[in-house]
């Protein structure tokens, strides 16, 4: 009788059922970073992503870096070793994908400060990423960050650095942890500047209409401020909202070009010589 384990399975040639279990445990822990990433990054660990999507993503990917890149020691991975192995590959996912949402909130940011000099906060939606309501600009603004991301083909060059980056930092290789601490900090930054330079216009405009309507109700104080200066305020941003569609666009093009180069200084910094 033919033993079990010397029975090859028909999608691999010549593969027995102790070579399936390493190879599936090798493609467990490269799918660690790349599994990371999707999870936390902003439109693939969104809640707009299916999740079996995501795991059939991640484990594509998965293969196909394992064809790329030398396989991690079976000798390591069914040891303790491949704990902080695991740990280090969850921290790098993490990392890239946790920047980029970061650099990402500079729009929903903008846009709730908007909504809240504007008075139109009131309008609230529940968001499919956080579960909580945010402002309807917000939401708007978000959108259209990523319609401006994937058309500049923003999401391909992001998953080519996830897939370069075991080739710059091999799995298992030791890892300067500072970098990812810094990379945040750095990211957080550049989202409130980012923030600052999308609202900073708009409610400088807002603030002088208010001005204008404030002074317009105090020389007449018949013209009751809710029936008159409300709507003006209302039709106000919805008209600077309008004309500030491209500057909007340019913005958020530049937000993507540094996305790109946190993610490289990120990734180009990580090895630990």
């Amino acid at each position: 009788m033919i033993p079990l384990d010397a029975i090859s399975l028909g999608g691999f040639p010549g593969m027995g059922l102790q070579g399936l279990l390493d190879f599936l445990l090798q493609i467990f822990v490269v799918n660690l970073r790349v599994g990371a990433f999707l999870m936390s990054s902003p439109f693939f660990g969104s809640r707009m992503m299916p999740l079996q999507i995501r795991i059939v993503f991640s484990f594509v990917l998965g293969v196909f870096v394992l064809s790329l890149i030398e396989p991690p020691q079976l000798a390591v991975l069914t040891s303790f070793l491949v704990i902080p192995l695991v740990l280090q590959e969850l921290a790098i996912g993490l990392c890239v994908g946790l920047t980029i949402t970061i650099l990402f909130a500079a729009a929903g940011l903008a846009g709730e400060k908007i909504a809240s000099t504007s008075g139109l906060s009131f309008a609230m939606q529940v968001d499919p990423n956080g579960g909580g309501q945010t402002p309807v600009i917000s939401q708007i603004l978000t959108l259209f960050l990523l319609v401006i991301f994937f058309s500049l083909n923003g999401h391909m060059v992001v998953i080519g650095m996830m897939v370069e980056s075991y080739q710059r930092v091999p799995i298992g290789a030791p890892i300067i942890y500072a970098v990812l601490i810094q990379s945040g900090i750095d990211a957080a930054g550049l989202m409130f500047s980012f923030a600052a330079s999308i609202m900073l216009p708009v409610a400088a405009v807002l603030f002088m209409i208010n001005l204008a309507i404030g002074i317009i109700t105090k020389s007449a104080p018949q013209l009751n401020l809710f029936s008159f200066g409300f709507p003006i305020t209302l039709l106000s941003v919805f008209v600077l909202l309008i004309y500030s569609v491209t500057p909007f666009a340019w913005a958020f093009a530049d937000l993507t070009r540094d996305v790109m180069a946190i993610l490289d200084t990120l990734i180009g910094g990580m090895p630990d010589g």
